[in-house]
């Protein structure tokens, strides 16, 4: 029966500390994709495949540069709010 009421009284998660999370983990595993493609980068000799490299380098850049800003708004105050 204690069970039950602690997870009762356990605090829940917000929505807003979910979406950080996920965002955070996303940011993660965008930064080691980042790494994997360097080290594929510097371990080829094919044009091809420095090429390929080269665009998967720069979309996984923008994808890292848009979840740190998605996560940098969040921190930032909604100006809306200001307004009333």
């Amino acid at each position: 029966m204690t069970d039950v009421l602690h997870w009762f009284r356990r605090p829940r998660e917000t929505e807003e500390e979910r979406e950080r999370a996920a965002l955070t983990t996303q940011l993660h595993e965008t930064r080691c994709a980042i790494q994997r493609t360097y080290l594929q980068f510097n371990s080829t000799g094919d044009p091809d495949l420095i090429d390929a490299a080269v665009f998967d380098l720069k979309a996984e850049q923008a994808r890292y540069s848009y979840l740190l800003r998605r996560l940098k708004s969040m921190d930032r105050p909604d100006p809306a709010l200001k307004a009333e």
